[in-house]
């Protein structure tokens, strides 16, 4: 079954369109924000005068993916029974194929 995604980002200002997500930190704390072409161009204007006089750390901001709150499948237990108990055949060791624990994600 193939399955498609399209996400659109909203501009956070305005409700406008976003063309960008723009990763910013201060303060020790790193924050993301989608805008708009015309918005990111204001927020870097308005951020040049103290780039250009601040220092670079060297370190990079990198985003932290997190999982939706859905169903776990930390429970190698109940996967191994829901498995089971709907035709998928799987060892009682090891690891749980990749399609297996997809499919009890997406039980109905």
């Amino acid at each position: 079954m193939a399955k498609q995604t399209t996400v659109y980002l909203e501009d956070d200002l305005d409700g406008s369109s976003a063309d960008e997500t723009v990763s910013f930190a201060i303060d020790g704390k790193a924050y993301e924000i989608d805008l708009s072409a015309k918005n990111a161009k204001r927020l870097r204007k308005a951020m040049a005068a103290y780039i250009s006089a601040g220092r670079r750390t060297g370190r990079v901001l990198t985003a932290v993916s997190k999982r939706s709150a859905g169903p776990q499948t930390n429970d190698a237990g109940a996967v191994r029974a829901w498995a089971e108990a709907n035709g998928y055949e799987i060892g009682l060791r090891g690891r749980i194929p990749a399609q297996v624990r997809e499919a009890y994600l997406t039980r109905s």
